[in-house]
């Protein structure tokens, strides 16, 4: 049995949106979009991950994600970005690919996140800590990501042992933790507390928003759909108000389940519905390769989206 560890309460929790990126009815990027959700993300508080599975920085175009990176660094705000390889299974680990795109996105002024490939992910446990003590080698800072192949085909959720030795990677400023499963977050959250109180496991658990009372700080694709409510809610935990933070995490979880069911990469559709019904963006048109959620989802996203603008939120 797994026992959760303590509540930390009045805790000031770090917050990573993973930004949509907008497209217009024609299938095109919908740029202007994009700035305007990134500016409202930036002014909620939260920081922006960009190039994320949420912005589909796996299945951009290099010109694309390096606009993405070029418009996020003309904010001069601390941001974050997803360096990809794409490559396919069977293919050999590609770490001169990896360190590329890290130092685009440094020279960018961001820190690279090292999205999950089949190459990283194939790798034995021992391979996968010399990957990453390399890919830290000739940077300031970057962060780890775990991610469940419900999310990406080519996620992989690491050993505790490779965790536990992935702490000692000084540039390793913290790890998304992206399984879906509350007991190895848990584990890791111990494991971190124990060995290097200040690195940052991210959640990546759309459901279970929660995680943050224990100690997580998070970076969710779901703080897109609503990044000034995320605000409001880690505002009031800091603040000792448990009734309120518990009142908005209670509406964003039901957001969350609904929008995060399988196939679990379908909400990028649903963010992007819920942000055109808040006004936020003109189109709910999605990247071409992502899957498309039914008409009918909506009609809850609406209500949803009703209940978030009300007074009491």
């Amino acid at each position: 049995m797994n026992v959760a560890p303590p509540i930390i309460r009045k805790r000031t929790i770090v917050g990573m949106s993973a930004v949509l990126l907008p497209f217009k009815a024609d299938h095109s990027i919908d740029w202007t979009g994009f700035e305007a959700h990134l500016d409202r993300t930036i002014a909620a508080g939260i920081i922006p991950a960009v190039n994320m599975d949420t912005g589909f920085g796996p299945a951009l175009a290099t010109h694309d994600r390096q606009r993405v990176l070029d418009l996020t660094q003309a904010r001069s705000v601390a941001f974050v970005a997803g360096a990809h390889v794409n490559d396919t299974a069977g293919d050999e680990f590609d770490l001169a690919t990896y360190q590329r795109e890290f130092t685009t996105i440094a020279a960018s002024g961001g820190v690279p996140i090292a999205f999950p490939s089949f190459g990283l992910a194939a790798l034995d446990d021992g391979a996968l800590v010399d990957a990453y003590q390399s890919l830290g080698r000739d940077i300031d800072a970057f962060y780890g990501f775990e991610l469940g192949t419900m999310f990406h085909p080519a996620g992989r959720i690491f050993s505790v042992e490779v965790f536990a030795a992935l702490l000692e990677i000084r540039t390793l400023q913290g790890a998304k933790h992206s399984s879906l499963d509350r007991a190895q977050e848990w584990q890791r959250l111990a494991i971190r507390d124990s060995i290097r109180p200040d690195f940052l496991v991210l959640t990546g658990n759309d459901l279970a928003i929660d995680m943050v009372m224990y100690g997580s700080d998070y970076l969710l694709g779901l703080a897109t759909f609503a990044p000034d409510v995320f605000a409001r809610r880690d505002f009031a935990w800091a603040a000792g108000d448990d009734e309120t933070f518990l009142k908005i995490n209670d509406t964003l979880q039901y957001l969350g389940q609904f929008a995060f069911r399988t196939p679990v990469p379908g909400y990028r559709h649903n963010a992007a519905m819920f942000l055109k019904l808040r006004g936020h963006i003109d189109s709910d048109v999605t990247h071409p390769d992502s899957p498309q959620r039914p008409h009918t989802d909506r009609a809850v996203l609406a209500e949803i989206a009703y209940s978030i603008g009300s007074p009491q939120y």
